[in-house]
């Protein structure tokens, strides 16, 4: 059964025939970036904002539920 062919060790920015070059792979890079559909700033701290809540949020019903466990602990132990 024949084998199938080895994967290519290179990836992007690295070519067999010129080996690697730093100065084209940070050109891909930017070229990429520059394709890249930023948000607005409005965009931006509308989200960030609803991060931050909806962390809090999560934080205060993990609280509750630490608490609450550890009161039935606390009752089936005893203390």
């Amino acid at each position: 059964m024949a084998r199938p062919p080895a994967r290519s060790a290179a990836g992007p920015g690295v070519s067999r025939s010129s080996g690697f070059s730093i100065v084209r792979f940070f050109g891909e890079v930017f070229s990429e970036l520059r394709k890249v559909t930023w948000p607005t700033r409005e965009d931006a701290t509308r989200l960030t904002v609803m991060v931050i809540i909806l962390s809090a949020v999560i934080g205060v019903l993990l609280g509750l539920f630490d608490m609450l466990f550890a009161r039935i602990i606390a009752v089936i132990s005893g203390t």
